[in-house]
């Protein structure tokens, strides 16, 4: 399909959102477009970044992510403490998430990519990435029907550093323990190493900007992982195979709702569609052979991990309450202490997943070379 072509459909589906379906959906999809496009033109991979780090001692793809994080506070509090109808990521501190944050931080190095990147890559046509996004989407469904039972075994009420403390004092937590982050970062990397490239500083701002819009119009932070489990749930839903009014999960009055009506009121779903599309737009640009590339190296055991990860990345991420981007991202931004939870408990699963992932797919030229401008 040409670029033009896209275009056309893209444009098309906007003004049946707007007409048929709901202004501010409408809107939200064209934010969306421009988060998958950043994602995608900037290469900007949570997983990568960390992978870098680690690995490269190269810090500037972590760096990036701070960078993000900063703006997107700076952005995000203020809004919060002066709009009460906007919500923060919120998230119970919990059983569920130590664990949740664990496994996804190992489960995302080996699938090559979170919630988002799986988006991104796969509107990028990676093979891989496309067959992991139903896998991901199964996980988050079956991790939410089990959500409860993990929050059994113990939580506590969230804690939101701008409800708890007011806007100056959430920011400077925040930066604090941004900076704080920055500091063991440069012990671990060591003196002349560059921190910030390009294309990781523009994403940061660029994915600020959009996901502080996507806050605004939606009422709620940029997320992706419910929509996932909300496209299984509705599909096993109708297929019979599954009571949503048996399950804890999903009897409460907003996930029955969302289950019951169109994907496209489902705010989460939107944006997770415009950035696949806003990702296979910048597919187009220029002929890119790295799709074919991973589809004939890929062995059967390759598969076979790769999509096993995804579902597992899955499950992990609704036990977390969110990927790199709602519980890290959103969550961070917003305010909520299980973000902070969630960043150290996914970077060691990280190291985990990374000797997965060296024993299982030797660490290859082309996924290097997919993580490139």
């Amino acid at each position: 399909m040409k670029r033009w072509l896209l275009s056309a459909v893209l444009a098309a589906f906007f003004g049946f959102l707007l007409l048929s379906v709901y202004v501010r959906q409408a809107v939200l999809f064209l934010v969306s477009i421009g988060l998958g496009a950043t994602l995608a033109a900037a290469r900007f991979g949570f997983t990568t970044g960390w992978r870098q780090l680690v690995t490269q001692r190269d810090p500037s793809g972590a760096a990036g992510q701070l960078l993000l994080l900063a703006l997107a506070a700076l952005l995000a509090m203020p809004l919060l403490g002066q709009f009460p109808e906007l919500q923060a990521a919120l998230g119970p501190p919990s059983i569920s998430l130590i664990v949740g944050a664990f496994v996804f931080g190992a489960a995302m190095q080996v699938a090559d990519g979170c919630g988002s990147g799986t988006l991104y890559k796969a509107g990028l046509g990676l093979p891989l990435n496309m067959g992991i996004l139903p896998m991901f989407a199964l996980g988050s469904f079956l991790g939410s029907v089990h959500l409860q039972s993990w929050l059994s075994l113990g939580q506590i009420e969230p804690v939101g550093f701008v409800q708890s403390f007011g806007v100056p004092i959430a920011l400077l937590i925040t930066g604090g323990l941004l900076l704080g982050s920055a500091a063991l970062m440069r012990l671990w990397v060591g003196a002349g190493k560059t921190w910030f490239g390009k294309r990781w500083i523009w994403g940061a701002v660029l994915l600020a900007g959009f996901a502080t819009l996507n806050l605004v119009l939606a009422g709620q932070p940029w997320g992706v992982v419910y929509g996932f489990g909300l496209w299984a749930g509705k599909l096993v839903t109708a297929a019979g195979m599954f009571d949503p009014t048996a399950n804890a999960f999903w009897s409460q009055a907003s996930n029955a709702k969302h289950l019951g009506e169109s994907v496209l009121l489902d705010v989460t779903s939107i944006t997770n569609i415009g950035i696949l599309a806003g990702a296979l737009w910048v597919s187009m640009k220029k002929n890119d052979t790295s799709a074919n590339t991973q589809l004939q190296s890929l062995t059967a055991k390759q598969w076979a991990v790769g999509l096993l990860a995804g579902l597992v990345m899955g499950y992990s991420s609704r036990l977390a309450f969110g990927c790199n981007v709602g519980a890290m991202l959103s969550g961070i931004s917003t305010g909520s202490l299980h973000g902070w939870i969630w960043l150290p408990l996914a970077f060691a699963g990280t190291l985990i997943g990374l000797k997965i992932r060296h024993a299982v797919f030797h660490d290859s030229p082309v996924e290097w070379r997919d993580t490139q401008v």
